[in-house]
């Protein structure tokens, strides 16, 4: 790896950086209104309705409407999924809304709303962050018939994957517990799992394909409907930080 990089050099490198060093610096995106951002989300713009609408007053999703969390999630991916809705790169087959209401904001209006959903629970103080917590409520799904998983079980994927079928561990991209690694991998720990569930089979069956360069359509398909309902039920209520370590780290590069 020394070796490659020097042969980089250093303007190589210099770009690299840049490429990959996130948005936000400080916990806020550069350019982005987020006045604006809150307003679309709580109030909707022209014929698109308020975010809130469906995905909750706190952005953290409804498992009886299959949205999913959107508070605190990553920056880019949060953008890159609008943009992907409005140019039909990505298909809602959830709610069938979310290509029309996509296309009904502008390119800065998709940016402003992805700021401020990136901040919704988001607390900089210093070096260290807080975030608000919040899955499914598993005993209530469990209550209403709903078809769990194994949590273990799905630790063990989560964590170390499963080589002997080529699964690799969820952590090596989307970071312990899954709290994302700006700026590409999205935060799936605390994920609706509802939501967890119905895109990992979207993804395996190939209807979800906006995924960067199909590294999610390939491990889904090693996932049984067992390993995506243990995944889901880990994943849901899966801490944010580690043993022993209270803080979460500002920035996650990979």
């Amino acid at each position: 790896m020394r070796t490659y990089l020097k042969k980089l050099g250093s303007a190589s490198i210099v770009a690299m950086a840049v490429a990959v060093t996130p948005a936000f610096a400080s916990g806020m995106v550069t350019g982005a209104d987020y006045n604006n951002g809150k307003s679309i989300f709580e109030n909707g713009k022209g014929d698109v309705p308020a975010c809130s609408s469906c995905h909750g007053a706190t952005a953290l999703g409804d498992d009886n409407l299959g949205t999913p969390r959107l508070a605190g999630q990553i920056y880019q991916f949060l953008a890159k999924q609008l943009d992907d809705y409005a140019n039909d790169r990505r298909m809602d087959t959830t709610m069938f809304v979310m290509n029309a209401n996509a296309k009904g904001l502008s390119e800065q209006d998709r940016k402003d709303v992805s700021a401020y959903l990136n901040s919704i629970g988001r607390v900089f103080t210093g070096k260290q962050l807080t975030q608000t917590s919040g899955g499914s409520d598993l005993a209530a799904l469990k209550e209403n018939g709903v078809e769990l998983g194994v949590s273990h079980l799905g630790k063990a994927l989560v964590n170390y994957g499963d080589t002997a079928r080529g699964i690799p561990a969820c952590l090596s991209c989307h970071g312990h517990n899954g709290r994302g690694v700006d700026p590409m991998y999205p935060r799936i720990g605390e994920q609706k799992f509802g939501y967890l569930v119905s895109q990992l089979k979207k993804l395996r069956d190939g209807t979800r394909d906006n995924d960067v360069m199909a590294q999610m359509r390939v491990v889904a398909k090693k996932l049984t409907d067992e390993d995506i309902l243990n995944v889901a039920t880990f994943l849901t209520q899966a801490p944010q930080t580690t043993m022993g370590n209270s803080r979460i780290p500002v920035e996650h590069l990979p």
